[in-house]
Formats: C-alpha cells, structure tokens, sequence
C-alpha cells in the first residue's frame, strides 16, 4: 500500500507553513495526481490522506480514477469538532503529520466539511469511540 498525501509532499519540499502559495498548491496536487494514475496502473494499493472536505474535490478524484477503470472506496473519520480542534491545538510542527494550524483555519474546515455519503460510491465510515460533542 502506498500513501501520498499532500504534507508528506509540502514537507519534503521544506515547507513548514501551511497555508500554502496557490501555484504551489496546484503544482503539488499535479504531482500528486500523476503519481496516483502512475501507482494504480501499475496495480498498487493507493490511500490518498487528503481532507477530502468537499464533495466536488471527492467527485473530481473519483472522476480521474474512473479513467483508469478504478472505483475508489472512501474512508472517512468521523471525529468530533473538538477532538479536532485538540489535536491541532496539541501540534508542534515536528515532522510532515504535525504541521501547526491556525484555530480559526481548522474551526472552519470542520463546521465546513461535506461529510461523505453513500450515494457517492463505497464508503466506509469508521468513528471515534465515545459520546459526539
């Protein structure tokens, strides 16, 4: 199995500030698209660990595999906006997975966030133990 994700990329690159220039993000998601029609060619397992918040970035992944003859599965984490929102408040920018966030950026991915449905296509929905807040 093989994992691309766009912090991995954006670390690798000695970026340690997020949010990233426009053109730089757009070149990083060419590369990443490439790579992922190149891995699922060659018959790899891909796991994309991207936010995936909205349903037209999902739809336009889905669209690009379609090409390939690939249906992807999403996963999704259903976590709470707090348990979110501590696990940014937690990061210290150490390595490409801890990448500090501003509160408010973070807040509003969450309360922005398109949560996945069936009607999209496989989906597994996997959830944090516990009462949701």
């Amino acid at each position: 199995m093989v994992r691309l994700s766009f912090d991995s990329e954006i670390w690798a690159r000695g970026i340690t500030a997020v949010p990233l220039n426009p053109d730089v993000r757009a070149e990083i998601e060419a590369g990443l698209r490439a790579r992922l029609l190149e891995l699922v060619e060659q018959g790899a397992d891909v796991v994309l660990d991207f936010s995936f918040w909205s349903r037209a970035t999902r739809d336009d992944y889905r669209t690009l595999l379609a090409s390939v003859g690939v249906v992807p599965e999403t996963v999704y984490l259903a976590t709470t906006r707090g348990t979110v929102l501590a696990r940014m408040r937690a990061r210290r920018g150490s390595h490409p997975d801890d990448f500090v966030l501003d509160e408010d950026l973070v807040a509003a991915y969450v309360d922005h966030f398109e949560v996945p449905s069936p009607d999209e296509g496989p989906l597994t929905v996997a959830r944090e133990p516990g009462p949701p807040d």
